[in-house]
């Protein structure tokens, strides 16, 4: 980049960069918290992901950090192994994105189905809603989305002031007003300061009231030096990784973040006019800042879609704005700590039970139904499974039902018999292949043993050798008595004519030329 182009896009890209802090600051927080990990862990990754995936990135306006799409995985994995094994996870499921990169398999992540896609975000949704529930009355949640549902009744008793409680319920309250504040900003914010951020505002004003009625609930506890946030990766935690949990753990962790990543990119593409994401250097840049963060002991990191589209509204141009905002961020923990400490606890889920509800895209559902019942099965489906079980199960899950449709649509066979005297026409449609031979055979034993049987190939998609010899099978069989077997493929024929003139056409227009 040089100076002239830096002179002329730097206003723009350091008012984005502040628009971008403003959001980026409380999803690090409260992303953090519904992990299961300090708030500053976030804040760490979110300054590597804006200094050195921003500087690295191959979609330069995409912003990374900590993403909601990652808590219920992370969270369970800190629950079940330990922080300290999220360091080893991480540097693992880093090298993999970093590998794919450069072995040029970023396109790959993108071929994932629309409906497991939209399935597994809401899936994810419903878990951080359920999660945050609790962790919005000041209550710990439960380590699996069915567990925060069947606690929700005990911990909101618990939280009402004539339970013997009372403090939950103030601290709800005040998620409540983040949450209030947020929707009623993005349905009536003025033109003019459209790209103030909503959860900015739901934060700053939880605050205020906290403070002003003095209430007593949990608070955001920041470091006095940034320093104690970083745990560093021990060289004896990478023996942990013998564990085949914490390998298929560092390859779903590696999968869910690349797709996310790349879905988000291709997102971002389609708001500006700018240079096209370049998906495997973006992928490599990802798998650099993973293993960054999990040396350091921070959180995982992907491309995230609120921020990128706040960069961009916001006027980005360049690769800049991304690693601005990470300063402001690292100035904010460090020069700003005492503030950032006011802010209660219940206020940052709120932030994020609004990110799941829209996470829990219901016109995404809709729009699935034009495809068929299928789809929106799929799509339901995948969700339910994430909530009943865990995020790699639901998305196997739905992968399962996807390859199970697409095997069963090419399957299928749809299978005519016409009579014209002794002439009889046997049409087939769609795919004939062995699994349609029991089909084929009790239609062929309705077939006149001296029939002509004349069969055409301009409806068939495919038709294999165990069909074809089933057909030869039925004329040999029938030949003493008359029978007769007429295939034509002159459809096919046809076609291959027609490519043969095309391709001279082209090739007699290029000589001309």
């Amino acid at each position: 980049m040089n100076q002239e182009t830096i002179k002329s896009t730097l206003p723009r890209d350091l008012m984005a960069s502040v628009v971008v802090f403003l959001v980026a600051l409380p999803l690090c927080m409260g992303i953090a918290i519904a992990s299961g990990m300090p708030p500053a862990k976030g804040v760490v990754t979110g300054i590597i992901g804006g200094l050195v995936v921003g500087w690295l990135a191959g979609a330069p306006l995409q912003v990374s950090g900590p993403a909601a799409g990652l808590t219920v995985l992370v969270f369970e994995l800190v629950q079940q192994h330990g922080a300290a094994m999220l360091g080893p996870i991480l540097l693992l499921a880093g090298a993999l994105q970093w590998v794919a990169g450069r072995l040029k398999w970023g396109c790959w992540f993108r071929v994932t189905a629309p409906a497991v896609v939209y399935g597994m975000l809401a899936g994810i949704g419903i878990l951080i809603v359920l999660s945050q529930l609790h962790v919005m009355m000041d209550a710990k949640p439960e380590a699996s989305g069915l567990g925060n549902l069947s606690a929700f009744p005990a911990a909101l008793w618990a939280a009402l002031p004539f339970s013997g409680g009372g403090d939950g319920m103030f601290a709800a309250s005040l998620g409540l007003l983040t949450i209030v504040c947020m929707a009623a900003w993005d349905r009536l914010k003025p033109q003019r300061l459209r790209l103030l951020p909503g959860a900015l505002l739901g934060v700053a004003a939880a605050t205020l009231v906290g403070l002003w009625l003095e209430l007593d609930v949990r608070r955001v506890e920041v470091p006095d030096n940034l320093a104690d946030a970083i745990t560093w990766l021990r060289p004896t935690d990478l023996l942990a990784l013998a564990d085949p949990t914490l390998l298929v753990a560092a390859l779903a962790l590696a999968f869910i973040a690349s797709a996310e990543t790349l879905l988000s990119a291709a997102a971002v593409d389609r708001m500006h006019q700018g240079p096209r994401a370049d998906c495997d250097r973006e992928l490599a840049a990802q798998g650099v800042g993973n293993m960054l963060c999990g040396m350091l002991g921070a959180l995982p990191m992907t491309g995230v879609i609120v921020r990128s589209s706040a960069n961009v509204q916001a006027g980005a141009r360049t690769r800049l704005s991304a690693m601005l905002h990470a300063l402001w961020l690292l100035a904010a923990v460090v020069l700003l700590a005492a503030l950032l400490e006011r802010i209660p606890v219940a206020s940052l889920a709120g932030v994020l039970i609004y990110t799941g509800f829209k996470l829990i895209d219901l016109r995404a559902l809709r729009q699935l139904g034009r495809y068929g019942r299928m789809a929106m099965l799929i799509h339901v489906v995948t969700a339910l499974t994430i909530v009943a079980t865990d995020l790699l199960t639901g998305v196997l899950v739905g992968f399962a039902l996807t390859l199970a449709q697409l095997a069963w649509q090419a399957s299928r066979l749809k299978i005519n018999l016409i009579h014209e005297g002794r002439r009889i026409e046997l049409r087939m449609q769609g795919a004939a292949t062995f699994l349609k031979v029991p089909q084929l055979s009790r239609a062929l034993e309705s077939v006149p043993p001296d029939a002509w049987l004349q069969v055409p190939m301009e409806h068939l998609r495919y038709i294999d050798h165990a069909c074809m010899e089933l057909l030869e099978e039925w004329q040999r069989s029938n030949a003493p008595q008359g029978a007769r077997l007429i295939i034509e493929p002159r459809a096919l024929t046809r076609r291959v004519e027609g490519r043969r003139r095309q391709a001279a056409h082209l090739a007699g227009l290029a000589e001309g030329n």
